[in-house]
């Protein structure tokens, strides 16, 4: 997460906001923020869409209450990355 602290103190701060409010609520629900992806291996992964340019993709561990960001990155980077997510 070394490329965030790079970024616009605006655009940080929108991700950081976005990635606490996981704190609160991490299921996907009605907004459509988040989704649960469905991927090749066993792990539960979810997609966060933060704002219209960023991705976090993070676990939930509801057994810790603890929620684990696994990446973030711009959708054009999780696009080359992962395919269309």
């Amino acid at each position: 997460m070394d490329a965030i602290n790079e970024l616009p103190e605006k655009s940080r701060r929108i991700i950081f906001d976005a990635l606490k409010d996981l704190e609160k609520d991490p299921w996907p629900g009605r907004n459509g923020d988040k989704e649960k992806l469905h991927l090749e291996d066993d792990l539960e992964i979810y997609r966060l869409h933060i704002e219209r340019g960023y991705i976090a993709l993070y676990t939930i561990h509801a057994g810790d209450h603890a929620v684990k960001i696994h990446d973030v990155m711009t959708i054009e980077q999780a696009h080359k990355k992962y395919g269309r997510l």
